[in-house]
């Protein structure tokens, strides 16, 4: 158990932001296997201060599936706050986090993500004041720095815990480095140690030793997952059981498939099987990583229209591997 304010979260696994990925789907399949905590996609200020229905309805969060963090991007202070105030007073969100590490260009290029890292003094202000005026935690996830000459992660941390950040995410990344090379681990303890607000591990965490390492090396209260557990949030249950005590989780080829599959089902409901189906062209491959003769059966998903296209392409692939089994 662990705390962020006065929000208590049961376990120290925390699912990250993914654009295009963590949705109310992908979310509601993260706590099944036991998640602390999910955040969802990042929304844009503007897109929430103009009315943008496809951005509102991303605030939509089910009372079923608790706690969930609402990530805000932009730059400009009048629109971050209304923003940050409707997401305090019109949604059911638990936390509302700021982002300060998106590394992509168009983001960049509004002063958005990571760019406001650039501007510590105007950051600091603007997150001050959406503090100021929601009741709600909140929170900042961000990257080392913009470039390797300047990492500024922690006097910006410091900042932003005297301007009244509940809780700090940091992705051991430069911004330059985008999801290249290796995240750095010991900044993540450097600033556990000098933080009174909780620090949440992020960066290259994808399996149960990997969450056990980052713990160790750095204390950090949580460690946050994100590409990690596209296509195996199995990982979640995997992690659970070992701070649990409980025997080593290993998942079946039929739970792989089936976890596929009910991913389908979610994304379906929320979105219609033709833009759900869609969608799962591109998550349904990471689902097969690792096995006998994969790539067939990946590119075969790159065509499918329905649930039905998705279950018969799994059908035909588990005979595959039934039969690669018995050869071996």
């Amino acid at each position: 158990m662990w705390s962020i304010s006065d929000l208590n979260i049961t376990s120290p696994l925390v699912i990250g932001p993914m654009a295009g990925i963590t949705n109310g789907a992908f979310r509601e399949v993260c706590y099944g296997f036991g998640a602390g905590l999910t955040y969802t996609e990042m929304t844009s200020d503007k897109a929430i201060y103009y009315g943008n229905k496809k951005t509102l309805d991303m605030l939509e969060i089910d009372d079923r599936f608790h706690p969930v963090a609402l990530q805000l991007f932009g730059t400009d202070v009048e629109s971050m706050v209304y923003a940050a105030k409707v997401m305090d007073h019109d949604t059911n969100c638990d936390i509302i986090d700021i982002n300060m590490g998106c590394p992509v260009n168009k983001v960049i290029k509004t002063g958005a993500g990571s760019a406001m890292m650039k501007e510590e003094d105007r950051s600091v202000e603007t997150i001050r004041k959406i503090v100021e005026n929601v009741k709600k935690p909140v929170t900042v996830k961000m990257r080392l720095g913009f470039d390797k000459s300047h990492m500024n992660y922690l006097s910006l941390s410091k900042k932003l815990e005297e301007a009244g950040v509940s809780a700090i995410a940091l992705h051991a990344r430069t911004r330059s480095q985008m999801y290249e090379g290796h995240s750095d681990w010991s900044h993540i303890a450097i600033l556990k140690k000098e933080m009174k607000i909780p620090v949440i591990g992020n960066g290259d965490v994808k399996s149960v030793e990997d969450f056990i390492q980052m713990k160790e090396e750095t204390n950090c209260d949580a460690v946050m997952i994100s590409r990690g557990v596209v296509g195996n949030p199995f990982l979640i249950k995997e992690i659970n059981n070992y701070l649990s005590g409980k025997e080593d989780y290993r998942v079946s080829i039929e739970e792989r498939f089936e976890g596929c599959l009910d991913h389908a089902r979610k994304l379906i409901d929320l979105k219609g099987e033709k833009t759900g189906m869609r969608e799962m062209r591109g998550l349904s491959p990471h689902y097969l990583s690792g096995l006998y003769m994969s790539s067939t059966y990946k590119n075969k998903m790159i065509s499918m229209e329905t649930y039905e296209d998705l279950r018969n392409i799994l059908e035909e692939y588990h005979q595959i591997l039934i039969q690669h089994e018995r050869d071996s």
